[in-house]
């Protein structure tokens, strides 16, 4: 058989009876290949001036890309090794998403090509590997483990995600422990001052006050229950459906003497009996709700402030208000299992229409693409014990889903909004100030 015509400047076939590896990945990228490609059998593609390579190790990470094509194919093959990268470290491969995110999909070519260059390469490559320890399984399994965003099915998801280990957070996260958008109140503070300050921000817009009371949902590892208590003096509760989580807030709680103050509990925010709160703050815990079950879900927050009360809700959102929400199916399977994300009017919308009075709304985008930024330098320096904590296979999952974040966010393909609603009594009445004070 002879070898296929190739593209101006795309690499050639290694002989006349198989396809080179390189030319066949070329072929099939979107836009071909930006970076320096190589391959186990010898072959390449890409600029050979690349200061950031790719490395396709062995036949099973072949097989990955072909049976998955795109980025499921992709992130299976890096977690799972076959597919290396140079250049830049697996902590952090913002260089190499930053030059593919506009060529992570497959072109397929017309049917009689495509089998051509299947033949070239083998068959036997369709058969597609177990994937990575890592991986979940795909959505359409999990729909027959049980009702989406039930419970149950939450608790798992969010187990998955979150009960990874407090000590890996803690190296990634940094002494805040907080897992959200921070926002950086001037382009030199540290993360650590951006942590504080989006907290303090939260704090602010909420109109904290000494004695108040505030329900903060997923509340993550408690930092926004600890910072309304130690510099509000409010009484504050957060729940969290992981349970590492929860008791690694409390321990914290009573090391910092707030246990007159503040509260975490394992709990769904479902079953939080009090109500009557001045202030509720959810803080990253929409994305994982359901677009379907926003209105259960505000109901609820709402039904737990008393009149004059304000909601928080700070998430991931889209940069429109036309998608089904739906991740792709790396974030899917690896990150965020069932998690969903839709536009801010979204949002806002179903605030408005459940008698939520929306005062103050902003996008912090740029923010969490400076907070990805430092997470990422985070895990590269502390890599080796990453590592021995959670895995190289894990590791290189956060390193890959974060920095790939982080060009989501650059790239304005996601956003992350603080909308601020109040709850009027039945008058209408808001007691709300003129102008915002949390600007001053």
């Amino acid at each position: 058989m002879t070898d296929m015509k190739t593209r101006p400047g795309e690499p050639r076939s290694t002989g006349s009876d198989q396809l080179s590896i390189g030319a066949l990945v070329d072929r099939l990228l979107k836009g071909g290949m930006p970076l320096r490609f190589t391959a186990y059998d010898g072959s390449s593609a890409g600029p050979e001036d690349s200061p950031v390579g790719l490395h396709l190790a062995n036949e099973r990470g072949l097989r990955y890309l072909l049976t998955a094509p795109g980025d499921l194919g992709l992130a299976r093959a890096y977690v799972a090794g076959d597919l290396q990268i140079s250049g830049t470290h697996p902590g952090n491969p913002y260089p190499a998403i930053s030059a593919l995110k506009e060529h992570t999909h497959f072109e397929m070519p017309p049917p009689a090509e495509l089998l051509r260059m299947l033949r070239h390469v083998g068959l036997s490559n369709l058969v597609p590997p177990p994937p990575p320890p890592q991986e979940m399984m795909p959505r359409w399994r999990r729909l027959m483990e049980g009702v989406r965003h039930s419970m149950t099915r939450d608790a798992e998801a969010i187990h998955h995600h979150y009960d990874v280990s407090n000590r890996f957070y803690e190296l990634v996260l940094g002494p805040s422990m907080t897992y959200t958008c921070a926002c950086f109140p001037s382009e030199t503070a540290t993360l650590e001052e951006a942590q504080f300050f989006k907290y303090d921000l939260v704090a602010r817009k909420l109109g904290l006050q000494a004695g108040q009371r505030l329900l903060d949902v997923g509340c993550g590892w408690g930092g926004m229950v600890r910072h309304a208590a130690k510099e509000y003096g409010v009484k504050a509760i957060g729940v969290t459906l992981s349970e590492q989580q929860a008791e690694w807030g409390q321990a914290r709680i009573r090391s910092e003497g707030l246990e007159d103050l503040a509260e975490i509990r394992f709990m769904d925010y479902r079953d939080v009996p009090e109500g009557e709160f001045d202030a509720i703050s959810s803080i990253g815990l929409t994305e994982h709700i359901g677009i379907k079950n926003y209105p259960a879900y505000f109901t609820a927050l709402r039904d737990k402030l008393k009149d004059h009360g304000r909601l928080l809700n700070h998430c991931i959102t889209r940069a429109d208000n036309r998608s089904d929400g739906g991740a792709g199916a790396f974030i899917d399977r690896y990150v965020f299992p069932d998690g969903e994300l839709t536009g801010s009017g979204r949002i806002i919308s179903t605030m408005q229409d459940l008698g939520l009075e929306v005062r103050h709304e902003e996008n912090l985008r740029e923010h969490y693409a400076m907070t990805l930024a430092g997470w990422c330098r985070n895990l590269e320096d502390n890599w080796d014990e990453c590592v021995a904590e959670v895995g190289e296979g894990t590791a290189r999952v956060w390193g890959l889903y974060m920095a790939g974040s982080q060009v989501g966010f650059e790239i304005n393909e996601i956003q992350l909004h603080q909308v601020l609603a109040v709850k009027p009594d039945a008058s209408g009445r808001a007691d709300f100030p003129l102008r915002p004070t949390w600007l001053s």
